[in-house]
């Protein structure tokens, strides 16, 4: 075993939210260590590979805000940015930054426990790593945790099979190939129309049809990016103060409010300008279902516009939940690829997947052949990584029995009983419900000025209140359903993991207002949270 390190903090994770933080302790004066399982930075545009992987937010806004001098030297070649080049862009951070001497890659944390003695955390890996430190900063991401589906036969077939989530780190040719893609979410609605590019027969598993808007993507032209580069500082500022954290102009009026023939132009001039922006065609989409229910039709027409075969349009057609209440998708010519001969879908909504065998697998009593089978099935959001750590707080008592019937944390920071654990963009927060990227800067300099006061204090220890914590947890609950979010049985729910809890995980209330809350409660001395430690001991004196 490896003698224990001393240090001022941990962080696990080396995606967007552990590259800043590092940087950002450092220049408090911290020693700190990363932690991170794959061989380099990037995080979530490290592991998903998957083929058509790209971001649904526009490049420009789609990067980080902290460096002046990083926003006006980086180029982006495309409006809406592919996966190498996001990753290429991460990369490009952590060298100009010179973070990589504080990152341990191709290390996993196995378990951290909270010692009430000292008021320091135990921090171990599956490398036989031990370190002792007063901060432990969870920069695990909200989409991390692959959910790995288990049928039944599973290592019977004899094909080659992948997770979107998990994906070859070498180029996978399915030229000549028969497959079959479990899933029609996000990655699904990216890799499809690539992979049906080189198969030989492609056949798609659908069990829930999800609406989806063409990204209109192209390459990035000098001038749009200057257009930002010239007023970066503005644009910032405006994006923190908006509900999602991104610049989408949005109509302040219902879509009840104006005729019919208008309605239908501003709906026909967001889908072709494309991209989850269409979401802001109106101010009441997400909370008036007869004004969503006109959005929807919208989509539902344009489906069935584009989708030739009347029956297979028809099963593309979301009908049982409202628009935007799963996460929007972005696409390139989705729905144009079931026209295709060679492209097959098959409804599984009122016959799953039985087993797979040994040449395929079997649904409706039917077998399917395949060569290869692609599992599109997501991932255990908000929580799932974050509980699949062995983390124990006070008394022993671990995140994942204190979550057992849902995520309880304060402004999705902290959770009660387990002082000095961080969590950046955890449940409770906006996190994926926003601009990542806008989320995840507020969250560490929040969490850095936060420290920063307390050590000039000579505080030791903070931890979620109890109370402010459960108040806060009704508080998202309560926002959430003024919505129609909680109709869909979707990931923000936790409905797509067997037995997990069904609790609306996300804040809903907004990038601009959420910024403010934890503003206030940093200028009332951090309201909602304990401090204790020296600054106690003195005053006990």
């Amino acid at each position: 075993m490896q003698p224990t390190k001393t240090l001022d903090a941990v962080i696990v994770g080396a995606g967007f939210a552990g590259m800043y933080l590092l940087h950002r302790l450092r220049g408090l004066g911290l020693s700190v260590q990363v932690f991170e399982a794959g061989t380099d930075v990037g995080g979530t545009w490290y592991w998903n590979r998957y083929p058509g992987a790209r971001c649904d937010v526009e490049s420009m806004q789609y990067s980080y805000s902290f460096s002046p001098e990083l926003q006006q030297e980086w180029k982006w070649p495309e409006t809406f940015s592919a996966q190498p080049d996001i990753l290429k862009y991460a990369r490009h951070v952590s060298e100009r930054f010179d973070l990589r001497r504080d990152i341990q890659f191709e290390t996993r944390v196995t378990g951290s426990e909270y010692n009430e003695a000292t008021g320091r955390w135990t921090v171990r890996t599956d490398r036989g790593d031990t370190v002792d430190a007063q901060y432990c900063i969870m920069a695990t991401g909200c989409l991390s945790t692959a959910r790995t589906p288990d049928f039944p036969g599973q290592d019977q077939f004899k094909g080659a099979t992948y997770h979107t989530g998990h994906w070859p780190h070498e180029p996978v040719d399915f030229t000549g190939l028969r497959v079959g893609v479990i899933g029609t979410g996000s990655s699904a609605i990216q890799s499809i129309p690539v992979i049906a590019g080189q198969a030989r027969d492609l056949t798609v598993f659908q069990r829930t049809p999800n609406y989806s808007i063409p990204s209109r993507n192209r390459p990035m032209t000098d001038d749009y990016a200057q257009s930002w580069k010239d007023v970066y500082p503005q644009r910032r500022e405006e994006a923190k103060q908006t509900r999602n954290g991104v610049l989408a102009y949005p109509n302040n009026f219902s879509a009840l409010s104006v005729s019919d023939e208008e309605r239908l132009r501003i709906l026909e001039q967001r889908w072709e300008s494309g991209g989850t922006t269409f979401m802001a065609s109106f101010n009441d989409l997400i909370f008036n279902k007869q004004s969503n229910d006109l959005a929807a039709e919208f989509v539902r027409s344009k489906i069935r516009s584009m989708v030739k075969d009347a029956k297979t349009a028809e099963l593309l057609t979301p009908t049982s939940y409202p628009i935007g209440t799963k996460r929007i998708c972005v696409d390139t010519d989705y729905y144009l690829t079931f026209n295709q001969d060679h492209v097959h879908l098959v409804d599984i909504s009122n016959a799953p997947i039985e087993r797979l065998t040994e040449k395929g697998l079997i649904t409706g009593g039917v077998e399917y052949e395949f060569d290869a089978i692609v599992f599109a099935t997501g991932f255990d959001a908000m929580t799932g990584t974050l509980v699949s750590v062995n983390i124990a707080g006070r008394n022993g008592v671990t995140l994942k029995d204190k979550w057992e019937e849902g995520p309880k944390t304060y402004l999705g920071l902290m959770t009660a009983g387990f002082p000095n654990l961080f969590m950046i963009t955890g449940p409770g927060s906006p996190s994926v419900l926003s601009n990542m990227m806008v989320s995840i800067e507020q969250h560490v300099d929040w969490i850095t000025d936060c420290i920063a006061n307390l050590r000039q204090r000579g505080v030791t220890t903070i931890e979620a209140d109890k109370p402010a914590e459960d108040a806060w947890v009704v508080h998202v609950n309560e926002v959430a359903h003024t919505t129609l979010y909680p109709s869909a049985a979707s990931w923000y729910m936790g409905a797509n993991i067997p037995g997990k809890p069904r609790v609306f995980m996300p804040y809903i209330g907004g990038v601009g207002s959420y910024r403010q809350r934890c503003d206030d409660v940093a200028a009332n001395d951090y309201q909602g949270f304990v401090l204790s430690g020296q600054r106690q001991a003195a005053a006990a004196e």
